[in-house]
Parts: structure tokens; sequence; C-alpha cells
């Protein structure tokens, strides 16, 4: 075996029993990835039906998820004779979308040993595969090839610092001719993978943009979340960290402005809700504690379940994403879908859509609480450039829309053609 492959095996084996270690040791999302990675041979033995045209599409964690969001709606729709095989490898994931109806299977993806690939693709059988995003899994990569099974990577997003560019990456890259086709996101990747003489590539944009162009559309309302809005000026945060809501309070405690917040931190951890709420000096609640109460008397709202963000941003008329001061910012297209203007912290560079709107001056990045406070009261001075800001927002995400089709139209070139 490549030693480059030994190397990379070992350390997925160590990280299983780092993630076992952490179990044993009580925190929630290790406990829940071993107990569904010791479940999900059994499930899948059990479910899988002999004789299904599959497709199997494999997402990281909840934002990868969205991305293939539409991939499968779409699927579903025009090629019904498929059953559509998903998984996911963070728990996160897993446990919020498990039951999710679009998909008929919905697995634990078993860690990336060269035993657990074979068993998985002998059982799941796949007529095709889609990666979504940046998921290169070495032993996975190796038995897809060799089994030569179409591969496909979905609103694919490549970076100089990434593996396959360095010196010592060769061996990686080289595992990349598992996959059939490359759909990326910008030029900049397509460029990229021919820089290391790969040409099967088709720039087709992100799917999140058809995503959240579709929840738009839907237009889900949310009444107590309406009520409490009650027609005023209203900035949604979403998925914060302790650091965003810092900014946030900051602001609130300082600045004597008529606005409704909306703040939906990105983990519901109590303390760091409660924490949230003790720190303002207006008048909060949280959502679970709406009922019974007029929404309207409150200035703060403060989101405690999971599934809603996407449609709150429609309730705003300027949004703070969060995640910036961190690993770096959340979803910015399910806010500027909704034609609002876009806050977040100083780690952006990862998002090239980020980027994008910065540029158009959608977009506003600011590294601390004093720039926050600067940009945020100049725009609620000047509504004429706040409405035009978030104008150009709507129509950056309305451009982008239109991969979900390409992907489906280039990977199943062979059954359009068979209709």
């Amino acid at each position: 075996m490549n030693p480059y492959i030994m190397m990379y095996t070992f350390f997925i084996r160590l990280f299983f029993l780092m993630i076992r270690a952490a179990a044993f040791l009580g925190h929630t999302k290790a406990k829940q990835m071993i107990r569904g990675q010791k479940q999900v041979w059994t499930q899948m033995q059990t479910l899988l039906k002999p004789d299904e045209q599959r497709i199997w599409i494999h997402c990281a964690s909840l934002g990868e998820f969205e991305q293939a969001r539409p991939l499968m709606e779409d699927f579903r729709a025009m090629f019904p004779q498929y059953r559509i095989l998903v998984t996911f490898f963070s728990s996160s994931g897993y446990e919020m979308r498990k039951d999710y109806p679009g998909a008929d299977y919905i697995f634990y993806l078993p860690f990336d040993t060269r035993s657990n690939a074979v068993r998985f693709i002998r059982l799941v059988h796949p007529e095709k595969i889609y990666f979504i995003k940046n998921e290169f899994w070495c032993n996975y990569l190796r038995v897809i090839k060799d089994q030569q099974i179409p591969l496909y990577l979905v609103s694919g997003i490549f970076r100089p610092e990434q593996i396959f560019f360095k010196w010592y990456g060769g061996w990686y890259h080289k595992l990349m001719t598992a996959f059939t086709h490359f759909f990326v996101q910008n030029e900049r990747s397509r460029k990229m993978l021919e820089g290391i003489g790969y040409t099967n590539v088709t720039v087709t944009g992100d799917t999140r943009f058809d995503r959240v162009c579709r929840i738009f559309d839907q237009g889900q309302k949310i009444p107590d979340v309406e009520r409490f809005v009650d027609g005023q000026l209203c900035l949604v945060a979403g998925s914060t960290w302790p650091p965003d809501e810092e900014i946030l309070t900051y602001y609130i405690n300082r600045e004597n402005r008529n606005i409704k917040w909306i703040v939906a931190p990105h983990e519901l951890h109590e303390n760091q809700i409660n924490r949230l709420i003790a720190s303002v000096g207006i008048k909060a609640v949280r959502y679970s504690q709406l009922h019974g109460k007029n929404p309207a008397d409150y200035q703060l709202l403060v989101i405690d379940n999971m599934g809603m963000l996407s449609s709150l941003y429609r309730y705003g008329m300027l949004t703070y994403i969060g995640g910036g001061f961190g690993k770096g910012i959340h979803n910015t297209l399910e806010a500027a879908v909704y034609g609002i203007p876009v806050f977040f912290g100083p780690t952006y560079k990862k998002a090239h859509e980020a980027m994008d709107m910065i540029a158009l001056g959608a977009a506003i990045p600011i590294k601390n609480c004093e720039e926050f406070t600067l940009n945020l009261n100049h725009l609620l001075d000047n509504r004429n450039q706040l409405k035009k800001l978030g104008e150009v927002a709507g129509s950056y995400v309305a451009s982008g829309r239109g991969a979900t089709a390409k992907v489906i139209r280039e990977s199943m070139k062979t059954d359009f053609a068979s209709k």
C-alpha cells in the first residue's frame, strides 16, 4: 500500500479512538457519532432493498446538506426511478436531518478505512455518486475508482492552501482521478484544478443559491415573529457565537435606537441563551416562551430552536451573520436573498459569495464593536443607501440561480438521451 495512504488511514483510526474517548467522557456529539457508527451497518442491511437504482449523495454536515437539497428535490421530480441515499459525517447534520422526507435513506458515513469503504459500496451499490463541496475521503475515492462508479463533486471550491496544491500533496490530488467531473463554484477553482492537470471541470456556481431562492419563493411566514416585529425596523442576527453576541450587546446597551432584534444562536446552550438575555438592558424573551404574551412588548427575541433561521431573515431590514470571529462565517445567502445588507466578522475569506458581496457593497465586514456601531448607524441614518444596498444583495443572489440544473443535466446526460 502507498505509504501516504497508510499514514492517512492511521490518522483516521486515531481520530476514531479520540472520538470514542470523548464519548466516554460524556461529549454529546461524540456519543451521537459513536452510536451512529455502531448502528449504520445494521441499518443498511435491514433497510436497503435489493434491485433498486440508487444514487448516493454525501454531505459533511448541515451546510453541505442545504447545498444538496435542490439536487435531491430535482432528482426526485425528474428521475423517480432512483432511490436517494444520503450520508453525513457530522453528528449535528445527521441528527438534524435524519428524518428528512426528500431522501429514501439517511445514514452516517462509516469511517474512511479501506474495509469500510469496500463494504459500504458493496451494500449501497450506487449507480452515481455526488460528493458535496469539499469531501475527499481517500479510501472511498480509491474504492469508487476501482469500481468505476461515476462520481461528481458538486459546488466544489478550491483554495491555494489545500493539500492538492502543495508540493507534498501529489499523492492526494492523484486520488482525485476518481471524480468523473468537477462542478465548481467559480473560475478560480477551475483554473486551480487545471493547474494540476484536471480539465474535466465545469463552472456551475453554487447550488445554495437555488436553495435560498426556493425558500424565498415559498414565502413561509411566522405569525409570532410578525407580531414581534410589529412593523418596526428589525435586525436579524443568525448563527451567532458568543463573540458575535458581544458585538450586538455592546451596540444594544450603548445606542438608543428604535430597533427590534432577533438573535438565533448557532448552538442552543441554556447558559449561553440566559447570559445573552441577562446582558442586555432591553426587554427580551425566548421564542419558546412567547405563548400567552404579547410579542410586540419585547425588543429582543432570542430563537431557542433549530430550523427557523432561513425564514426569519424575511423580517429583517439588516442582518448580522455569525461565525466571523471563529472558523468562518455561516450562510450569508439565506439572508441576502431577502434583499437586505449583511454584516459579519473578519473571518470570511473562505466564503467567495461574501467576497463578492463586499465588492458590490452589499456586505460589510467588521473587526470590532466600534466598527459595527459606526457602520450600522451610518445605514440607519441613510435609509436610501440601506435600501439600495439591500437591492444589490437581492439581485446578486437571484443572478446565481441555476447551478442545480447544470449539474443534473451534465451528470445525467445518458439518462436524458434515453428519454
